[in-house]
């Protein structure tokens, strides 16, 4: 297994975890095997993502700023930066919206199902909605007010404050660069060192990526609900998916057009990234390979990927805007409710403003998904039309959101004259040296 690429282990663990987990639903107790010996090693996959993902987050833009030397610098990246992710964020918005209007997936589900799916599932879409409410209560201001941490410590202690932790390593990178060099020397070199051993964690931990998948996508088997509902909303899932699918091909584009690369380039670089995210439904817990894919296999210079990755990871959120479209404009369709261009324009904004919100953890978007549907007055309790099948469409769209993560990254190193030759290193090419 060793000789196959990383991307290849991955979809071989991906492709025999779900056999596996087929095989096992023909044994009584196959379920609860794989629930309980085979589940908590993908567990352990994930736990392991998520435990250096603010490590790594604090590491790479403290290093990436300071090594910029120049607030301008700064300044001229993090506005393309912001710029790039508003406008692919309002694409997918808008490609979701034009699909689902075009295919109208609500027409296909019929009255018995929708009953049986909101008996099943009412109960896990009061949680939502009353995770939710918190926010849609919150002021006008409190996105902003919530950015700055009141203490670092305890933003670095929950995945979910990430923005926070991105807050405070912009502003302490800030300092280094406007403080004496032989000053922040000492620092700099610390966070240099760091951010090296956080890469080298990565590249240990995804040589159990095969067999973390192998468990995820078991368990995933085994843990589904019934065909029968998958049946009644393959029509919803199929919009989705087309629209994701269309926004793929938009980064693609994209990155032809900015780069002249042939779009094999971009998508042997960040496959590996894509099957991960779409294994662990997580950008946060992906993003380490995210940024060794784009800077080692893309070329982009490190200045650009420790400062926009991490950005997009929690931003960015492409696919879970343009599900939250297609669910929305479903979820009316199936209640029988004409929603007006107004109101659709209204779903354009208020997808894109949710995204930014979004934490980059599996399920995220279902949160958010509610402020979309209240702000067009859709009723809230057709989620639970849609809570079926919400995770495999969760792992399709976290691809995409990382797609595009990479996409424009590699569009503003383009742009500011930081992107180079891949750069290709080996896991042990550090060790290796030392055996020398």
């Amino acid at each position: 297994m060793k000789k196959l690429a990383l991307h290849w282990q991955i979809l071989l663990g991906m492709f025999t975890g779900v056999v596996f987990a087929l095989i096992m639903t023909n044994f009584s107790w196959g379920a609860e095997f794989v629930s309980d010996w085979i589940k908590p090693f993908g567990n352990i996959f994930i736990n392991a993502l998520k435990l250096i993902a603010v490590p790594l987050i604090l590491a790479s833009l403290i290093k990436g700023i300071s090594d910029l030397k120049d607030i301008s610098k700064l300044s001229k990246m993090g506005l393309r930066t912001i710029g790039i992710y508003i406008t692919t964020t309002i694409i997918a918005v808008s490609i979701g919206l034009v699909m689902v209007n075009l295919i109208n997936p609500g027409g296909t589900i019929e009255e018995d199902t929708r009953q049986e799916l909101i008996s099943s599932y009412e109960g896990d879409a009061v949680g939502v909605q009353a995770n939710a409410a918190k926010q849609k209560e919150a002021g006008p201001l409190q996105a902003l007010e919530d950015l700055v941490p009141s203490n670092i410590f305890a933003a670095a202690s929950d995945n979910g404050n990430m923005l926070q932790v991105i807050f405070f390593a912009i502003f302490f990178g800030i300092g280094l660069i406007l403080i004496d060099e032989k000053t922040a020397k000492p620092v700099k070199d610390f966070f240099d060192g760091f951010n090296e051993v956080i890469l080298k964690l990565i590249d240990l931990i995804m040589l159990f990526a095969p067999y973390g998948v192998f468990a995820l996508l078991a368990a995933l088997v085994v843990e589904s609900p019934s065909t029968d509902l998958f049946a009644a909303l393959a029509m919803y899932a199929l919009t989705v998916l087309i629209g994701l699918a269309l926004m793929i091909g938009v980064y693609i584009l994209l990155v032809w057009v900015f780069t002249k690369n042939k779009p094999s380039f971009f998508i042997n670089g960040i496959a590996p990234a894509q099957l991960l995210a779409f294994s662990t439904s997580s950008s946060a817990a992906t993003l380490p390979v995210t940024m060794e894919r784009v800077e080692e296999h893309m070329g982009v210079h490190k200045e650009v990927t420790s400062f926009v990755l991490p950005i997009g990871a929690t931003i960015n959120m492409d696919g879970t805007s343009l599900y939250q479209a297609v669910a929305a404009v479903f979820i009316a369709q199936a209640f029988g409710i004409d929603l007006t261009i107004g109101a659709q324009l209204g779903i354009i904004a208020t997808a894109t403003l949710a995204s930014i919100g979004s934490a980059a953890v599996p399920g995220a978007g279902m949160v958010m998904l509610v402020i979309v549907l209240a702000q067009a007055g859709i009723p809230e309790a057709g989620l639970a039309l849609i809570f079926a099948i919400d995770r495999p469409l969760d792992m399709c769209r976290t691809t995409v959101n990382v797609t595009g993560d990479a996409a424009v990254s590699v569009m503003v190193a383009k742009s500011v004259g930081m992107m180079g030759p891949p750069n290709v290193k080996e896991w042990d090419e550090e060790y290796a040296k030392k055996k020398r």
